[in-house]
C-alpha cells in the first residue's frame, strides 16, 4: 500500500525517543479482564486513603505505581508528569518562548560569575533590539544576574516566558563606559535540528542533523537548496549521536533520498495492524552519491533512515553499529494532563529487519550496552561483532545485512581514543576548553573581527603561530592543571582544534564551530575520502 504524505500524518501520530532507561521484563500477552484490575487498584487506593496509619500522598503514590508498571514492559514505555511534559516536548517541537540568545555562564578569576551572550538568534527579539555577542547580562528585571544567580536555571526561569511579555535586561559591553539597558519582547525562538550545512569541497556537501523534530524538514529543504546553489552533487549526512525524534519526520527525510514507490519502513504490534510507508516522487536528493554517518549513539528515527538507505543500496553507511532501538511509542494523555508514551509496535526496515537490541537481561544491562561493546572491543574491531545466520537479510542489491541490535554500517571506522589523555580529560572536566576561549574573545573581539571579518579568512589565516594553544597551556597552569608533555603529544591537535573552533563560534555562529573542528574529524575525513572517489565509493562494503 503506497501511502501519501497526508495519510502518514493521519495514521502515524507516533513518537520515537531514546535515552529513557527503566527496568524491564518480558510481558505476558495473555488476555486479562481490565475491569477487575481497575477495581483492584481503586480499592487499594481507597484503603490507603481511609485506613492507613499515617497521612498518604495519593498523587505521588499513583505516579510511582504507573512508573513501576511501565518499567515492567520495555525500556522505552514511560510516564511523564504534567510538570515535566512541556520540557520533555520542547526539543522536538522546535521552539520555545524567550528572548533568543545563546549564552554561557562566564567565570573569570576575581570576578563574580556572569551570563555571557555567545550569540543572539538571528532575527530574534534580542537581535532586533541590538543585543550583541559578548554582552554580559548583569541584571534581569532590576535583579542582579551575577554571582550566585548566574546559573542555567535562573536564566531559564527569568528570560523565558509567554510570547508577547516583556523583560528588561542590563548588559555590560566591552568598549562601552556605561551599562546598556534593553527592553525585550519575548517571542517564539526556534530550536534548530541542523547544526551545520556547508560545502566540504567542490560538489560535496555536509549536513549534520541532531534530531528529527517538527522543524527538521523545513530546515533540511533550506539547507539542500543552499548547497545546491553552491554546486552540490554528493552529500554526507551526519547522524552520529542523533538519538531520534518523530517517526513521520524520519519517513519524510528518507523520502528525500529515494525514488517513488520504495518501502521505507513498516510497523506492527499485537494491537496495532501492520502499516507500511512508501516513498513519493518528491525528493530533494534522489540522485547523487550519498554517505550516511552513524555510530553507537545513532538511534530510533536515525536507524529508520539508515536502514532504508542501506536496504535500497541508495548510499553508503559509514561508522559503527547503531544504538538498536526498533520500538515505536505513541503518546496517550491522562486526565491530569500528564502523559504515557507507550510502546505500541515494532518497526522493520524495508528488508524486514527489526533492529531492537535485547532487553531481556534488565535495565542495568540495557543501559550499559554501549560500555559493554567498548569493553568487548567492538568499537575498535569490526571482527568483534558477530551476527547469527538467523538474522540474515538481503538488500535490494542482494548484499547481506543483519537484524538485531542496531544497524551495522557498510564501512566500519573504529573509535579513536588516543587523544583522551589524563591531561585532556582534566582540561575538559574543569571546563577550561570552554572558559578560556570565552575570556579570550571577550578581551579581543573587536581586534579579531577587524582582522578576520569572515569565517573564510579566519580558517585561512588565524593563529598560524600556534599562540592560542600556548597561551591556553599557560592559562591552564593558573587553574591548577599542570602541563604534561607526554600527554600533550597525543592531545595537542584536538586541544588546538577545539580552541580554534570555540573562538570561531564566539565570533561568528554555531555552525562555524563545526566548519573548524571537522578539519580534524578522522571519521568525517574518511567519509570525504570515500565519497570523493568513485572507485572507493563502489567497493567499500563491509564483509561480515
Amino acid at each position: 500500500m503506497n501511502l501519501t504524505k497526508l495519510n502518514r500524518y493521519l495514521l502515524l501520530p507516533l513518537i520515537i525517543l531514546t535515552g529513557l532507561l527503566f527496568s524491564v521484563q518480558t510481558v505476558n500477552a495473555q488476555f486479562v479482564n481490565p475491569r477487575a484490575n481497575i477495581e483492584k487498584m481503586a480499592r487499594t487506593m481507597q484503603l490507603l486513603n481511609y485506613g492507613y496509619v499515617d497521612s498518604v500522598n495519593l498523587d505521588k503514590l499513583t505516579e510511582e505505581a504507573i512508573v513501576a508498571m511501565l518499567a515492567k514492559l520495555d525500556p522505552h514505555s514511560v510516564y511523564i508528569s504534567k510538570s515535566e511534559l512541556a520540557e520533555a516536548n520542547e526539543p522536538l517541537q522546535g521552539s520555545f518562548d524567550g528572548i533568543g540568545v545563546q549564552f554561557q555562564i562566564f567565570k573569570q578569576p576575581g570576578c563574580p560569575d556572569t551570563v555571557l551572550v555567545i550569540t543572539p538568534v538571528a532575527g530574534g527579539p534580542s537581535d532586533k533590539v541590538g543585543v550583541q555577542a559578548g554582552d554580559k547580562i548583569i541584571q534581569i528585571n532590576g535583579e542582579s544576574s551575577t554571582g550566585p544567580n548566574a546559573t542555567q536555571k535562573y536564566v531559564f526561569d527569568h528570560l523565558r516566558g509567554p510570547r508577547g511579555t516583556k523583560v528588561n535586561i542590563t548588559v555590560k559591553r566591552s568598549g562601552s563606559n556605561s551599562l546598556l539597558d534593553f527592553t525585550i519582547t519575548r517571542d517564539k525562538i526556534p530550536i534548530t535540528s541542523i547544526d551545520a550545512s556547508y560545502m566540504l569541497s567542490p560538489g560535496i556537501g555536509y549536513i549534520k542533523l541532531n534530531k528529527f523534530a517538527r522543524t527538521t524538514m523545513e530546515e533540511f529543504h533550506q539547507a539542500i537548496e543552499k548547497l545546491k546553489a553552491k554546486g552540490l552533487n554528493s552529500l554526507i549526512l551526519d547522524l552520529r549521536n542523533n538519538t531520534g525524534g518523530f517517526m513521520d519526520v524520519a519517513i519524510d527525510m528518507s523520502d528525500q533520498f529515494l525514488s517513488e514507490g520504495k518501502r521505507i519502513v513498516y510497523t506492527k504490534g499485537l494491537h496495532s495492524a501492520k502499516q507500511e510507508f512508501y516513498s513519493t516522487s518528491k525528493g530533494d536528493f534522489e540522485t547523487g552519491k550519498l554517505v550516511v554517518m552513524i555510530n553507537e549513539g545513532s538511534a530510533s528515527a536515525s536507524e529508520i533512515l539508515a536502514g532504508a538507505i542501506q536496504d535500497w543500496d541508495r548510499g553508503l553507511l559509514i561508522g559503527r553499529r547503531s544504538f538498536g532501538k526498533g520500538l515505536v511509542q505513541r503518546p496517550f494523555d491522562l486526565p491530569d494532563s500528564s502523559e504515557i508514551r507507550l510502546t505500541v509496535a515494532r518497526y522493520y526496515t524495508p528488508s524486514g529487519r527489526n533492529i531492537q537490541k535485547s532487553y531481556k537481561d534488565g535495565a542495568e544491562s540495557y543501559a550499559e550496552d554501549i560500555t559493554t561493546r567498548f569493553k568487548k572491543g567492538e568499537l575498535i574491531h569490526a571482527d568483534s561483532i558477530h551476527f547469527p545466520d538467523s538474522l540474515k537479510y538481503l538488500t535490494n542489491g542482494k548484499r547481506t545485512v543483519y537484524g538485531g541490535g542496531g544497524i551495522m554500517p557498510d564501512y566500519f571506522i573504529p573509535i579513536d581514543t588516543t587523544s583522551n589523555t589524563h591531561y585532556f580529560l582534566d582540561l575538559y572536566r574543569k571546563g577550561l576548553l570552554n572558559q578560556f576561549p570565552l575570556e579570550y574573545v571577550d578581551a579581543n573581539r573587536t581586534k579579531l573581527l577587524a582582522k578576520y571579518p569572515t569565517l573564510e579568512q579566519f580558517k585561512l589565516d588565524y593563529d598560524k603561530d600556534h599562540k592560542l594553544i600556548n597561551d591556553f597551556i599557560a592559562y591552564a597552569e593558573t587553574q591548577k592543571v599542570k602541563k604534561n608533555d607526554e600527554d600533550l603529544k597525543f592531545s595537542y591537535q584536538d586541544i588546538e582544534s577545539i580552541l580554534r573552533a570555540s573562538v570561531a563560534r564566539s565570533l561568528y555562529n554555531s555552525e562555524a564551530y563545526y566548519e573548524v573542528v571537522n578539519g580534524i574529524d578522522h571519521e568525517l575525513q574518511k567519509a570525504l575520502e570515500i565519497i570523493s572517489s568513485d572507485d572507493l565509493f563502489k567497493k567499500n562494503r563491509l564483509n561480515y
